[in-house]
Parts: structure tokens; sequence; C-alpha cells
């Protein structure tokens, strides 16, 4: 009998029956997190389901390469919309982001 272990909704795959998102299991994959890694991260899935989102993934590597370049590019592209918006909340944590490198040292 076959199972499903991706569902597709609000624009986004997920794990089927959970809240994780297929990009998550994916990039934790392309990362070099094995099975049981991934896994860990995400107890409630269970190996078999992450086995599952895994061979989905193989078996449309092309489609969901695809869908996470865009989804890339959106995020890409409200980081920008947000930096010109709150030039002086990124200035703020560029500050603090210089002050803590100089205290480590």
């Amino acid at each position: 009998m076959a199972k499903d272990y991706i569902e597709e909704r609000t624009g986004g795959y997920y794990v089927a029956g959970s809240r994780v998102a297929l990009d998550s299991v994916v990039y934790a994959f392309l990362r070099g997190d094995s099975p049981e890694g991934i896994s860990e991260s995400f107890p409630g899935l269970g190996l078999e389901r992450i086995f599952g989102a895994l061979a989905f993934y193989l078996a449309n590597q092309e489609v969901i390469d695809r869908y996470l370049n865009q989804g890339r590019q959106e995020f890409e592209s409200l980081r920008q919309k947000s930096r010109q918006d709150n030039p002086a909340l990124y200035a703020r944590l560029k500050e603090a982001r210089q002050r803590s490198q100089t205290t480590r040292q």
C-alpha cells in the first residue's frame, strides 16, 4: 500500500501530518545531516517520515529545487526591502555586531 509522505498546502510542501516544511528536511539533508540527525532535530517525524520526505525530494528534485530557489529569491527580496524600509534598525544591528566582535577579540 502506497503512503503519502508530503502534502502540498498553502503554496508549500510539508511532511504529511505535521507542520514541518519539506524545506527544513531538504536543507538539513543538503547540509550533510543524516536521516538520523534530521530525526533528532524533528523528533515528532520519525525515521520513516524523514526517509519518505527525502525520497519525495529525490524523485522530484528538479521541481523542489526550483521551489526552494524561488523561496530564497523571495526571502532575499523581502530582506532587501526591509533594509531599505528600516535603515536605522540595520545600522544599530551592524554597530551591535561590531561591538560584539571587538569584545570577543
